[in-house]
């Protein structure tokens, strides 16, 4: 059976999904319209804080997403000598997620396109539970690598949907701003793994792991489902009544419906897409700025910096490495809120190079500085000179990587791809994110520990191309629909 067809059957498939939740006496208008999404549907008069109360609801999945980034760089020490493993086995603990999210990124698209942008948030936030209970309880190293996997597929789930729900819901002049807030979610998740990783033991941090998705899950009743997705589903009533929720009832939305059904009308009159469609301007520039973007932001080594940030500044010669993880969590989590605020004001281009023109100047610093330091003595002046500088370069490059390439290009990958196949194209844009971040976590240690010199150099030479890949090849986004932003490309 169809999504299209309009009949019960279809319509209790997916009824779970839509309902929200109740907060002010409506009006007969408004009552009427609300029946169309539910029994129980959420409306505030404001439309920007009703958006962005949708926003700060599916933004704790983000956070669950850092949370478990996160949790392996306070943990290691401990990890490694309560269940006595070694370098190597915890390396393939870190990775595993990303293991898990790989293969969470190539179902999210369809589990996002058959059940709905809330629904695929709900199914995504049980392995995640499940996961870190496995951690909590682990007594060897099987039970700590299967809940590893399982957190990772909820977080490839999440990874992929949460920017496009927001990318959906928003206003064209709020966009970028609140798709910002999905980086930004990331970073606030990976500061409380550090900081609570300082207080706790690694199974009691595992069991304050599951607070974000037992919040998610309730919440997602409370808010209205993709407007867009509900378009493209056939279901017209539920659209527009959607769309009014989030823009409000004093908001005439004529237009927004008109250039909404205009591009799912002319997506759906072809709903097969071949390989050979591929090489249409329209489907194949999208698809590859997409890619490029989310694979250059991982191949930075960010996250072999982030995951393993104690040890980095353990051979920087910091003592207090765990008190610096934290204060790098805190650095990361107010660049990103700058970039929340600056994105629809300075435009997702300007910001891309100028952050990755900062990583690659920070990244050239920390491999010079580790370069010296493996030529002089300890006992040399210079010697601990080096390894204030390198601190400051690592600082610096997670400041910047935060202001521009963390964020952006989730925001861009919502926006640019066409409706027809964004199911497909975000699923692989995701996949070879995830792919590249377990490539990065994987062998980052190991890197580290055959020379930290040559490993920052690597990642240096990524993020200068990141600078020509984006002056040469993405095109700013800022102030422009998403139907006009995909129409742009034909």
């Amino acid at each position: 059976m169809s999504f299209r067809e309009d009949n019960e059957e279809g319509r209790d498939l997916r009824k779970p999904f839509l309902h929200t939740g109740s907060w002010y006496r409506m009006g007969s208008r408004q009552s009427s319209m609300m029946e169309k999404l539910g029994s129980s549907t959420m409306v505030i008069r404001d439309n920007s804080i009703s958006v962005l109360l949708c926003v700060l609801i599916v933004a704790l999945g983000p956070i669950q997403f850092g949370f478990t980034g996160g949790y392996s760089s306070p943990t290691q020490a401990a990890i490694i000598s309560d269940l006595g493993l070694s370098i190597s086995e915890f390396s393939i603990f870190g990775s595993l997620s990303n293991v898990g999210a790989m293969v969470g990124a190539i179902a999210s698209g369809q589990i996002a396109e058959y059940i709905g942008r809330k629904g695929s948030l709900m199914i995504a936030s049980i392995p995640n539970i499940i996961g870190w209970l496995a951690i909590s309880f682990a007594h060897d190293s099987s039970f700590l690598y299967m809940g590893r996997l399982l957190e990772g597929f909820g977080v490839g789930v999440i990874s992929y949907t949460v920017p496009v729900y927001i990318a959906e819901i928003a206003p064209q002049n709020m966009r970028g701003g609140l798709g910002s807030v999905n980086q930004l979610s990331v970073t606030i998740g990976i500061m409380l793994a550090y900081i609570l990783g300082i207080f706790v033991n690694w199974r009691v941090l595992a069991v304050l792991g599951i607070l974000p998705c037992t919040i998610l899950i309730p919440g997602l009743f409370f808010i209205p489902e993709s407007p867009r997705w509900l378009a493209k589903m056939g279901m017209m009533d539920e659209f527009e009544a959607s769309l009014q929720v989030l823009r409000g009832f004093d908001t005439d939305i004529s237009v927004e419906v008109n250039e909404i059904k205009r591009s799912v009308a002319s997506t759906t009159r072809r709903t097969t897409i071949r390989f050979s469609d591929l090489k249409q301007r329209r489907y194949w520039f999208p698809l590859t700025m997409g890619i490029g973007l989310l694979v250059l932001q991982q191949a930075s080594g960010i996250n072999g910096v982030l995951f393993y940030s104690t040890t980095i500044f353990e051979a920087a010669g910091i003592s207090s490495s765990n008190v610096a993880t934290c204060g790098v969590g805190a650095i990361q989590v107010l660049a990103t809120g700058v970039t929340t605020w600056l994105v629809d004001k300075a435009g997702r281009r300007l910001l891309l190079i100028v952050s990755s023109s900062g990583m690659t100047v920070s990244l050239l610093l920390v491999s010079i500085c580790f370069y010296v330091k493996d030529i002089l003595s300890e006992e040399s002046r210079f010697y601990s000179l080096m390894g204030i500088l390198s601190v400051v370069g690592i600082v610096t490059f997670v400041l910047t990587f935060s202001l521009g390439v963390g964020a952006i290009p989730w925001v861009i990958m919502s926006e640019v791809m066409p409706v027809n196949i964004k199911s497909l194209a975000g699923s692989v844009a995701t996949l070879f994110n995830w792919l590249t971040s377990w490539v990065i976590t994987m062998t980052a240690n190991l890197l580290l520990t055959w020379s930290s010199g040559g490993t920052f150099t690597l990642y240096t030479i990524v993020s200068a191309f990141t600078v020509v890949f984006v002056a040469l090849w993405v095109p700013e986004t800022k102030g422009r629909t998403l139907e006009e932003i995909q129409w742009s490309f034909r």
